[in-house]
């Protein structure tokens, strides 16, 4: 057993847990699974009562750079299993009587106390209009912890995220509100700046963070784009 402090200021007592080796378990999965049993963050967001250790990677952002307030509509983007919707809730004092976060997934995921699910591929014709209209209005943040099923092939691996990173601040750009903010998950690795010139482009302001809640070893960023300029009127 251990002390250690967490990348959110709090100490953890950390138990270590062995996974034995066990025929028709690859070595690498056996690791990956002891690792994650003695993760501090795993350990705390079952205390806590968030669903994913992702929950503090939304934390630590929003605590450095205040982003989620009282009132505000935030739309949240491959939601599940609802660890930023948790946060997100809390943060904009959202309630089931009156919702302001809306979390959309094609996965089906259970309900979050304060926010709006909307089962469905965000990338449908349709999916603008149903979250506008469960939100009440157009969204002040769009967040998204999307990443792509992996292959194993990190080059691979890294293009398919960088895709949905890219769609996403597509939609976000569609349905943001003037000043509104969009915060999303990127791989390091390049491929990013054309990604790069069109948040800069449209937001005043464009910041890659990396959260201490995100895994040294991994290749994860978060791309924090503040600001939204707004969006071009259209010819009639």
């Amino acid at each position: 057993m251990s002390n250690k402090k967490d990348g959110a200021g709090s100490t953890t007592r950390v138990l270590r847990t062995k996974v034995k080796k066990k025929r028709g378990l690859k070595e690498s999965s056996r690791r990956w699974l002891e690792r994650h049993l003695n993760d501090p963050y795993v350990q705390r967001s079952k205390t806590d009562g968030y669903r994913s250790r992702a929950a503090y990677k939304l934390i630590e952002i929003d605590d450095k750079y205040r982003l989620l307030k009282p009132g505000q509509k935030v739309i949240d983007l491959g939601a599940a299993p609802g660890g930023w919707c948790q946060v997100a809730a809390a943060r904009t004092k959202s309630t089931a009587q009156a919702p302001h976060v809306v979390g959309i997934d094609y996965l089906e995921m259970d309900a979050v106390p304060g926010a709006a699910i909307v089962q469905m591929d965000f990338l449908d014709d349709a999916a603008p209009t149903r979250l506008i209209e469960a939100l009440g209005g157009e969204p002040d943040i769009v967040l998204s912890d999307m990443a792509a099923p992996t292959t194993g092939h990190r080059r691979t691996d890294h293009l398919r995220t960088m895709h949905l990173c890219e769609v996403a601040a597509d939609f976000a750009m569609s349905v943001l509100k003037p000043g509104g903010h969009f915060l999303t998950k990127t791989f390091q690795g390049g491929t990013e700046n054309e990604l790069l010139d069109m948040l800069k482009r449209s937001f005043r302001s464009v910041h890659h963070v990396k959260p201490p809640a995100s895994r040294d070893e991994s290749v994860e960023l978060y791309l924090l784009a503040k600001d939204f300029k707004g969006r071009a009127p259209t010819e009639e």
